[in-house]
């Protein structure tokens, strides 16, 4: 095969930088290019480059560059692969590409070509959930922090935000629809998984051509925190503060300013509005 790994080295405090040797000696026996990435925008250029080279796009590292990439593959018309080399890696966790990252080398030649669905927030692509409120409040201490906690950042981040938390006033168009929620927060989810294997919107599917939609709406901290654990099984759904719903498009205001985050990074402010493309990206994923 002909590949090319965009690589993001800082991806997990430095995890992807150590793992690439062992990848690329898994990946010995195929016509390799290694392209490490400089930025978000550098990463663009390089997919589209691979595309035009004719080339498998591999991205490795976390949410953050599988999601830019995917964009700029769409775009192109590619093929793109993954391999896990961040914190999260929640779209491997959703589709089923293995955790370890020569485990996931396989699946580039043992993989199955899918057509599966992009978000995009404010034209921008991701592929995981894009969220504001206490979720963006949270993702915002997760870039500042240094601590070496690994995938636990983002239960740390959750734990830290929750005694600082001000409820906020959610305005929002759910397909035209009027919707406000005085609470948490709102995500909109593509593959449904964040912060590390939180199942947010368990039911989310990357081929269903919706989007789903999740609100919080505001309960005491106690309430909160006494349900946080339950993201994890995806059993906070049952909760009277949360409602989900499936959309296409989604547009997001609140009463205060916040940064929406996808897959990791900031992508918009507010207003936004969040669409998604069923099966706008061909991935290699498990048989």
């Amino acid at each position: 095969m002909r590949l090319q790994l965009v690589v993001n080295p800082a991806a997990g405090g430095g995890r992807a930088a150590k793992l690439l040797p062992a990848v690329q000696a898994a990946l010995g026996g195929h016509d390799l290019v290694v392209s490490p990435t400089r930025s978000l925008e550098h990463a663009d250029e390089l997919a589209a480059a691979a595309v035009a080279d004719d080339r498998v796009v591999v991205a490795m590292g976390g949410d953050g560059i599988v999601g830019r990439v995917a964009g700029a593959v769409a775009a192109a018309g590619g093929v793109l692969g993954v391999v896990p080399g961040g914190r999260g890696n929640d779209f491997c966790r959703s589709v089923g590409i293995p955790q370890d990252a020569v485990a996931a080398c396989a699946v580039l030649t043992s993989g199955v070509e899918t057509p599966v669905d992009l978000g995009y927030a404010g034209g921008v692509a991701f592929i995981g959930i894009a969220s504001v409120g206490f979720d963006s409040a949270v993702q915002e201490r997760v870039l500042r922090s240094r601590l070496p906690l690994g995938q636990l950042i983002y239960l740390y981040g959750s734990l830290a935000t929750v005694f600082s938390w001000k409820p906020a006033t959610f305005r929002c168009e759910v397909d035209g629809a009027p919707v406000s929620v005085t609470g948490w927060s709102v995500a909109v989810a593509n593959s449904g998984m964040y912060g590390g294997g939180m199942k947010l919107a368990p039911t989310a599917s990357v081929t269903d051509g919706l989007l789903d939609v999740v609100s919080t709406s505001a309960t005491s901290r106690l309430t909160f925190l006494r349900a946080l654990p339950k993201v994890f099984k995806g059993t906070h759904v049952d909760e009277p503060s949360v409602t989900v719903r499936t959309a296409s498009t989604v547009t997001l205001d609140a009463d205060r300013p916040f940064r929406v985050f996808a897959d990791g990074d900031p992508v918009a402010t507010l207003p936004c509005q969040i669409t998604v493309q069923p099966g706008a990206l061909r991935v290699l994923l498990p048989r």
